[in-house]
């Protein structure tokens, strides 16, 4: 009883399950090897050497004595016993050099120190020779050479990863990227260069079906890369020519997709580009706009391939942690009579077919690691054990594909996964202490302790923060198990029996599409991201505040009423009502009759045509931000949506402007190209069931005191377009208050010019939309005609067509007018006329 009662547990002292301290040990040099990694990617080769004579250098020099006494008892003749009574009488002699009471601590924790600081320093040096080995082959060779001088080679090379879409919505995945190790370069004369080269294909669509280990040859244009590929090229048009086929392996693993994916065929639209990615991470279905709703709302862990797929498949089998050992453990196993051993080597077996179905690439691979630690919690049912898992798992990876050293994903995985391991079951302890059910307590847990410690590193390289990550990761959770059981279920049987594996797609669809609706909605909340300031010092900066908000969180529960007041803050920020948000942020201003969305790279615009109603023209490139831009600006009624030509940047939110309005019409140039573009839009129109026609030239409409004009494109017969920027539907609108507008779309110059001579009475507008986002293809002679008095450019920050071009600004402001621009300024809203006409900026967020 004695002993029971010291041991302070209800099981006593013999309790097999007790938990024993956490081993950190392996933290040290999984990190070294990490840093290490990731510094030698980008470091020259003669610092990468130096560096590691010195981590091996002074780890040698911190371990000199125990080294000395090994070789002593090695060379002794006394073999291993007397290298360890050597070692111990090492250990005793500096044990006894700190006194006999701190003999204990003292000594053994200077030996111990020694050890784990010579442990890192060695390691660190194994990931900056796998980092350098890594960057040596990215530098090797031809190709980072003629990259450089934007040269053109011949190059055979085996395909590394599945081919994925490029293009935003509405471009019809024009041309897919592929990851790829060039394994040979060609000569004049057939001569080769075998090297090992990783690179980044642009293809044309004809490579979509391309399987990796898959050998393509081409003749490529190419241009530097990023430091984690030697050089990006850019196919030619036309079907890849394929020199060497996909390993049976991988046409397996291929055959089981394709499977996957038709089974699926018949579900909803979201269901049936997700549910791949909830088993295999196939996410090439995946349209923009739901990836982009995924983002938002934090959920790209759920479409992507992770440990937890792995884990609720090991879970299925083995059952919930902590019974593993036991007789009455749950899962298939115990129920179909299968030992232990047995048992572990089916998971052993999963894992394989989990790798070798998802691809053997290094995201797969992660999350291979991350459900095998989960295996062992599984197996053992003690969660301290996995955080040395953990930590050997990253070790190994970043020593196997040093690589993952600067991935965002990885790092990512790897808080996530910690953060599971360590925090997430102290939140959920408190949370069951002050009542909240055990289950729910665990996901809130799970999902707060995830979101805090992700957050700072979502906002260092996406310079945002999501409001609504943990409610939406606990809506989505129950039903990603469903989906997945369900969906992994569907592959295994598509290859025998295609319409039972149809039956379990859809019941996998139901949890699926739920999963799509979390996300959606979610996204659709104007409050749901909020701009945080990105790099490092926003990083730590929200790391800070996610702290002082835990330590706050703590103390609510004593203090009721002021845990109501931050949670109707929460909510009014996510929420955001449109005139609330007006009183706070000041914008839009009362009387605003323009205004010009921040959409990023495209054009979206509004004219204001009454209280709720406005006509609206471009939607920009995706749903999302013209979406959030109408509902700040209380827009809920659209007579008319105007799309002045069909490329992505102009037509791809069109979803979004739908969302939730009223929308009569839509007006659209009558040049359908590209065709792709033109097809979205009509199909997606169709859905909601809006009218499409063609706007003419010469048509005059009004409505709510807006009037306008159809200046452009002329009516046929006439000048073909040179292409579609060319045949951008062009207004000239008025309102009751006197103020002109003119809206040229993307119009270049040639058609500029055309425009003028067909509008002889053209004169001075006040406000000017700034065709093509202020590139330099303009008519000086328009922009003297029109002489704006202000001029407004919608363009996106950082893009990389150098959009607006200096000289257009100078020929602007060299007219009189003033020039604001919304990847410096924000949405942009005009109000007043005459005298009275102002421009003002929402500003970014930062």
């Amino acid at each position: 009883m004695e002993i029971h009662a010291e041991s302070g547990h209800r099981l006593g002292a013999a309790n097999p399950y007790r938990e024993e301290p956490a081993d950190l040990r392996l933290i040290g040099p999984a990190l070294g090897a990490w840093g290490g990694a990731a510094a030698a990617l980008n470091s020259p080769a003669n610092a990468a050497i130096w560096s590691v004579a010195g981590c091996l250098a002074v780890a040698g020099v911190l371990m000199a004595p125990v080294l000395r006494r090994v070789l002593a008892g090695w060379m002794s003749g006394a073999g291993l016993r007397g290298v360890r009574e050597r070692v111990r009488e090492e250990g005793g002699r500096h044990v006894g050099a700190v006194g006999e009471s701190d003999a204990a601590v003292g000594g053994g924790g200077v030996w111990r120190c020694r050890g784990a600081v010579a442990g890192v320093l060695v390691c660190a040096a194994a990931g900056i020779v796998a980092g350098g080995l890594h960057a040596a082959e990215v530098r090797r060779g031809p190709l980072p050479e003629l990259a450089r001088e934007f040269g053109q080679a011949t190059v055979e090379l085996a395909v590394r990863g599945d081919p994925r879409p490029t293009r935003s919505a509405g471009w019809g995945g024009a041309s897919v990227a592929v990851d790829a190790e060039v394994e040979r370069v060609l000569g004049p004369g057939g001569r080769a260069e075998r090297v090992h080269t990783p690179v980044l294909v642009i293809a044309p669509a004809s490579w979509r079906g391309l399987l990796p280990s898959t050998r393509v040859r081409v003749t490529a244009r190419l241009a530097p890369g990023d430091g984690k590929i030697a050089a990006l090229l850019r196919a030619p048009n036309g079907p890849p020519r394929i020199t060497g086929p996909p390993t049976v392996m991988q046409r397996w693993a291929g055959g089981l997709r394709d499977g996957l994916r038709e089974a699926a065929e018949g579900l909803a639209p979201d269901a049936r580009a997700l549910l791949p990615g909830l088993v295999v991470g196939d996410t090439s279905g995946v349209t923009p706009e739901l990836r982009a709703a995924f983002e938002s709302t934090d959920l790209m862990h759920v479409m992507a391939v992770s440990g937890s797929n792995f884990a609720i498949m090991l879970a299925l089998l083995i059952g919930s942690p902590g019974k593993a050992l036991l007789a009455e453990r749950g899962g298939l196993a115990p129920r179909l009579g299968i030992s232990l051993r047995a048992t572990a080597l089916l998971g052993g077996v999963l894992a394989l077919a989990f790798v070798v179905v998802c691809r053997p690439e290094p995201s797969v691979l992660r999350a291979a690691a991350c459900g095998l630690v989960t295996l062992l919690a599984i197996g053992t049912g003690r969660r301290r054990s996995l955080i040395p898992a953990l930590a050997a798992a990253v070790l190994l990876l970043v020593l196997y594909a040093p690589e993952l050293a600067r991935s965002y994903g990885f790092l990512l995985s790897v808080l996530a996964t910690g953060a599971l391991l360590t925090i997430a079951p102290g939140w959920a302890a408190a949370l069951r202490g002050r009542g909240v059910p055990a289950r729910l307590a665990e996901m809130l847990g799970a999902a707060g302790a995830a979101q805090a410690v992700c957050a700072p590193v979502v906002a260092v390289f996406a310079a945002r923060v999501s409001l609504v990550a943990v409610p939406c990761n606990l809506l989505a959770e129950p039903a990603v198990a469903l989906a997945t059981v369900a969906g992994f279920a569907a592959l295994v049987v598509a290859p025998v029996a295609m319409p039972l594996a149809e039956s379990l797609a859809w019941s996998a669809g139901w949890p699926t599409g739920w999963i799509a609706s979390v996300a959606r909605t979610g996204a659709a909340l104007p409050g749901a991201e909020s701009g945080w300031p990105g790099g490092w010092r926003g990083g730590a900066l929200l790391a800070v505040v996610t702290g002082v908000a835990v330590l706050v969180a703590r103390r609510l529960p004593r203090y009721p009423w002021a845990a109501a007041v931050l949670a109707l803050i929460v909510l009014l920020a996510v929420m955001r009502p449109a005139p609330l948000a007006r009183i706070v942020t000041g914008w839009p201003p009362p009387g605003w009759s323009y205004a010009m969305c921040d959409v990023g790279q495209g054009d979206a615009t509004v004219l204001a045509a009454g209280e709720g109603t406005a006509v609206v023209i471009d939607t920009g490139p995706e749903a999302l931000p013209v979406d959030r831009c109408l509902h700040e600006l209380g827009v809920n009624r659209i007579p008319l949506l105007l799309l002045t030509h069909f490329h992505a940047d102009h037509v791809g939110g069109l979803a979004g402007v739908l969302r939730g309005r009223s929308v009569g019409l839509i007006e659209t140039t009558g040049f359908a190209e590209p065709p792709d573009q033109a097809a979205f839009v009509w199909r997606t129109a169709a859905a909601d069931g809006v009218p499409v026609v063609p706007a003419t030239y010469g048509e005059r409409r009004t409505l709510g005191g807006l009037s306008w004009e159809v200046l452009w494109p002329p009516p046929a017969p006439g000048p073909v377009p040179d292409g579609p920027n060319d045949a951008s539907v062009t207004l000239l609108v008025r309102t009751a208050a006197g103020l002109t507008l003119l809206l040229p779309g993307d119009l270049e110059p040639r058609s500029q010019r055309r425009l003028l001579r067909r509008n002889p009475g053209l004169a001075r507008v006040d406000v000017l939309k700034v065709a093509h986002h202020g590139s330099a293809h303009q008519d000086p002679a328009l922009l003297g005609v029109v002489r704006p008095r202000l001029a407004l450019i919608s363009v996106g920050r950082a893009n990389r067509y150098g959009h607006p071009a200096p000289g257009t600004i100078a020929v602007l402001r060299a007219w009189g007018a003033a020039v604001l621009r919304t990847d410096t300024d924000g949405a942009i809203a005009v109000t007043g006329a005459g005298e009275g006409l102002r421009a003002v900026p929402r500003g970014r967020d930062p």
